[in-house]
């Protein structure tokens, strides 16, 4: 029996979300998520997506990751999945912070285990957790390979002039201060399916990926290959998100903890929490937002101004940096859901060649989309980003075919 399925893995520091795949067709056999680790209401959530199985939901405390994880494996024995089958060839992990260090999937060993450990100061809500979710699977599963898939891998291919700031260099070393991007994997199989949408090979393309959800970020990837993101040594940096503030002034904190009495704890909570779209109107939900600009809310549509100017600005400079644009990729929540975003995004810049047909703009679909006219020199895309099948690919492709 060959081993084709692979597991896929995203621990949080109160959930895991899990998929399992069939590489062999890259069909989803079950997929769930486990949230409130560790309180009075945690909450299993299992999709089975063969056999005809209902999905199940189960609520009630759940300690720890260990026993999220052995909750999961249950649910998967339960529907013929179960982690002890011999089909299973490896289990893939998303790591959110590699660093410089991790440029590609990799093979967790112990060393491994330690550079991602060692990595915590500059992830320190995200690497903790995806490493009690390596070492639970491990625990389970010892025999099967386990592979690291790095949130920041896809950007280590950034240009030094891309990745540095401008501060003393010897303290940026000492600190591993520089830019190091994030949400990589949908990047990279957004760029790949832009490419695959103009009937292209990836390396003879330049898209501008614009990764739109609660979270968000650009990145400028010429011929296959970031040159550019808009996170940086953090994922507050750059566009406005829902609740994080993106770019701002560095001064702005020193000026809220001198003339404003705010503590650094106080002040990070601020921007990554009470910031972005929340802080602007109150709401992080682009839905809602929509609806209190038709209902004429000044606050809504200035923060949709604010949101939209960034982005703006982004296109623009990515633009640049690339020099020739063939197509401007919109993907995640809201860049796949939210027409007005799309439309308000491109507006004005028929000049650079963009532009979006409203009639394609509303049509909704899970499918990669052009919604650009035919005349329009670059094409504008919607492309739904699929990050479980892309660490599902890299881990089965590092590790699974040897099993």
């Amino acid at each position: 029996m060959s081993s084709t399925r692979v597991l896929v893995l995203n621990s949080g520091s109160s959930s895991v979300k899990y998929q399992l795949l069939d590489m062999s067709d890259s069909s989803r056999l079950a997929m769930g998520l486990v949230e409130r680790i560790g309180e009075e209401t945690s909450r299993l959530k299992h999709t089975p997506l063969t056999g005809g199985g209902a999905e199940r939901e189960r609520t009630g405390p759940i300690a720890d990751h260990e026993a999220a994880l052995k909750a999961v494996a249950d649910e998967l024995a339960a529907d013929g999945l179960g982690l002890d089958s011999p089909e299973l060839a490896a289990i893939g992990h998303r790591v959110v912070h590699g660093g410089k260090h991790f440029t590609e999937p990799t093979v967790i060993d112990d060393a491994v285990l330690a550079e991602i450990e060692r990595l915590i100061p500059v992830a320190p809500l995200h690497n903790p957790a995806n490493l009690t979710g390596i070492r639970t699977a491990q625990a389970l599963r010892p025999d099967l390979p386990q592979v690291a898939v790095f949130d920041t891998a896809f950007h280590t291919t950034m240009p030094e002039a891309a990745a540095r700031y401008a501060i003393d260099v010897a303290t940026a070393d000492e600190h591993r201060v520089r830019r190091y991007g994030f949400h990589g994997t949908s990047h990279a199989y957004v760029s790949r399916a832009t490419a695959k949408l103009l009937g292209k090979a990836p390396e003879d393309v330049n898209v501008i990926v614009l990764h739109l959800g609660n979270g968000a970020s650009a990145s400028a990837v010429r011929g296959g290959r970031c040159v550019d993101t808009s996170m940086g040594l953090t994922p507050l940096e750059g566009l406005v998100m829902g609740t994080r503030s993106g770019d701002l002034d560095p001064a702005v904190i020193f000026h809220l903890a001198r003339v404003g009495g705010l503590s650094i704890d106080e002040i990070d909570t601020l921007l990554n929490k009470k910031s972005g779209l929340v802080g602007l109107c109150g709401d992080n939900d682009m839905r809602e937002i929509r609806r209190r600009i038709d209902e004429g809310d000044s606050s809504a549509l200035l923060a949709f101004d604010i949101y939209i100017h960034r982005l703006k600005k982004y296109i623009g400079a990515y633009y640049a940096v690339l020099g020739r644009v063939d197509a401007i990729a919109f993907t995640a929540g809201v860049g796949e859901n939210a027409a007005p975003v799309r439309e308000a995004a491109v507006a004005g810049l028929e000049e650079l060649g963009l532009a979006v047909d409203g009639g394609l703009n509303a049509v909704r679909s899970d499918e990669p989309r052009l919604i650009s006219p035919e005349y329009a020199r670059v094409k504008v895309a919607v492309v739904p980003t699929d990050e479980e099948l892309e660490i599902a690919t890299q881990t089965y492709a590092l590790a699974g075919k040897n099993s």
